[in-house]
């Protein structure tokens, strides 16, 4: 079994390397890798689902969108993601589409929430297809 996620060194923010046998399963790794720098997804009980539908017109934009939708569900909805399930990446028209399914609470008063991640960056990043499929985010914190 090839690790999840590393946490990298980084001067002001925070950089992690994701890892997964496909492109998909390195996406579900990069948003706990996300997570877990604001909270312990594995603590978080998975009562509701949020559906996540995302464009991009590479794969770099794609997965911008899809780390941002965690944001956006913690800022709009107090919504804390603990699982992604069902996550597919396919070509579109103009680029690429995702779609996933975020399980998670909308009361983050019950858990400890530790960090803030303000946004997903494109600097530094990276998506290597090799074996294991590996891409790299810095987000801003």
């Amino acid at each position: 079994m090839i690790e999840k996620f590393r946490f990298l060194d980084h001067t002001a923010d925070a950089k992690f390397q994701a890892y997964g046998r496909t492109l998909e399963e390195a996406f579900v790794n990069a948003a706990l890798a996300t997570v877990s720098l604001m909270w312990e997804p594995a603590k978080v009980e998975t009562k509701l689902d949020h559906p996540v539908d995302v464009q991009g017109r590479d794969l770099e934009q794609l997965l911008v969108r899809f780390l941002g939708e965690i944001i956006y569900l913690i800022e709009t909805r107090s919504f804390l993601v603990a699982v992604v399930d069902d996550l597919t990446i396919e070509k579109a028209d103009a680029g690429f589409r995702l779609r996933a399914v975020f399980r998670g609470d909308d009361r983050p008063a019950k858990y400890a929430i530790f960090g803030e991640v303000k946004a997903i960056t494109y600097n530094e990043m990276r998506i290597d297809q090799g074996c294991p499929v590996t891409v790299q985010v810095v987000v801003d914190i």
